[in-house]
C-alpha cells in the first residue's frame, strides 16, 4: 500500500492547479443541484449533462417544486438523456424529500439510501461533495487511478467493496482535505488516468505508480461492454419515448406511436417493457407519459446499489 501523504498531497496539489470549472464544483451549488447532477451523470459524459442540468435546476430548483409536477414533466425534462427511469427515480425522490425531510436533501449517508434511486455510490457522493463529510467516494475513473497506482493493473476488476476500504485508507483526517482528495481521484481518472489513452507524463502520481513502475504491462480488460445501441431494443424504447414526449396531447393511439418502425415485434415489445418500467401509461388503447407516480415497485430498483452504482456511473468523463 502507497502512503496516504505520497497520494494525497500531490492529489489535492494537482486539483487546485487544474480541475475543470464545472457547476457542481461552484461555491454555494445547492445539496438539490448535486443531486440531480449525480442521477444525470450515470453513464452519461459531462458535456451532454451540463445543460439538461442548467435547464432542469431553472425549471425545478427545489425537490418540492419537482414534487409538485406529475412524473410525466420530469420524463419530458429529461429528453435524451437516456436511461428515463433515472427520471422516473428522480422525481419519486424529490416526492420523498418533500414528504420526509422536509423538502431538504438529507445529509446521513442511511436516510439518502432510504430514498428512491439512490445507491451506495450515489448517498456517498451526496454527503461528501454536498455537506463536505468525510466518507470514501468510489466511481469508475477512481477504481482506474486506485487499479493502476495502486493495483499495478491496466484496468480494474470488477467492483467490489474492497475498492472503498482503499480509498478510506488514502483520505486525509480533515473532512474538506478527504473531499478534495476524493474528487481529485475522479478528475485524475476522467482527464489523465484515461482507460484508452493515459496522460502518463502529466500526472502527479506517475512516481508512486506501481503499473508505471512494472513497465505498462496488459494486464487484460473484464469490464462489461455496452450493447450496440443501433438497432436494439433500447433505440426503440427511445424512439417511443421521444414520440410521447414530442406530442402536445394528452395520449395517442398505440398504433400511430412510431407506425414506421422497421421492427413490428421490437416496437410492440418496448412499448410493453417502458408500461412496466412505469414510464408509460396505457388505457383504452391509449399511451401517454405518466400521470401519476409509479408504484413503489417500479422505482425500488437503484439507480445503482453499491459496486453496480459505481460500475454503472462515470461521473467525470
Amino acid at each position: 500500500m502507497v502512503a496516504v501523504p505520497d497520494l494525497a498531497a500531490p492529489l489535492v496539489e494537482w486539483y487546485g492547479e487544474t480541475a475543470r470549472d464545472l457547476p457542481w464544483r461552484r461555491p454555494g451549488f445547492s445539496a438539490w443541484g448535486t443531486l440531480v447532477s449525480e442521477f444525470m451523470l450515470q453513464q452519461t459524459p459531462v458535456n451532454r449533462v451540463i445543460p439538461h442540468l442548467q435547464a432542469w435546476l431553472e425549471r425545478w430548483p427545489t425537490p418540492a417544486d419537482l414534487a409538485a409536477e406529475p412524473p410525466a414533466e420530469a420524463v419530458r425534462q429529461w429528453a435524451n438523456l437516456g436511461y428515463p427511469r433515472r427520471a422516473l427515480w428522480l422525481h419519486r425522490a424529490a416526492t420523498e424529500i418533500r414528504d420526509r425531510h422536509g423538502g431538504v436533501v438529507p445529509r446521513d449517508v442511511d436516510a439518502l439510501l432510504g430514498l428512491s434511486g439512490i445507491g451506495d455510490y450515489t448517498a456517498r457522493a451526496v454527503a461528501v461533495f454536498a455537506y463536505g463529510d468525510r466518507h470514501p467516494v468510489v466511481d469508475t475513473n477512481t477504481r482506474r487511478v486506485l487499479a493502476r497506482v495502486i493495483g499495478g493493473r491496466a484496468q480494474p476488476g470488477p467492483p467490489s467493496r474492497r475498492d472503498l476500504t482503499v480509498m478510506a485508507e488514502l483520505l486525509p483526517d480533515d473532512d474538506a482535505a478527504a473531499a478534495r482528495v476524493n474528487a481529485a481521484a475522479m478528475e485524475l481518472g476522467a482527464t489523465v488516468c484515461t482507460a484508452r489513452a493515459p496522460r502518463c507524463d502529466a500526472c502527479p502520481l506517475r512516481e508512486s505508480c506501481a503499473w508505471r513502475a512494472a513497465g505498462y504491462p496488459d494486464t487484460g480488460d473484464i469490464r462489461r461492454r455496452q450493447a450496440r445501441y443501433e438497432g436494439s431494443d433500447r433505440q426503440a424504447r427511445g424512439a417511443v419515448l421521444k414520440a410521447l414526449r414530442d406530442d402536445t396531447g394528452a395520449a395517442i393511439p398505440a398504433e400511430l406511436v412510431v407506425p414506421d418502425w422497421p421492427d413490428a415485434r421490437q416496437r410492440d415489445r418496448a412499448i410493453d417493457s417502458l408500461i412496466a418500467d412505469g414510464l408509460v401509461e396505457a388505457s383504452e388503447g391509449l399511451l401517454r407519459l405518466p400521470a401519476h407516480p409509479a408504484p413503489e415497485s417500479t422505482c425500488s430498483g437503484r439507480a445503482g446499489s453499491g459496486a453496480s452504482d459505481a460500475r454503472r456511473r462515470s461521473r467525470r468523463n
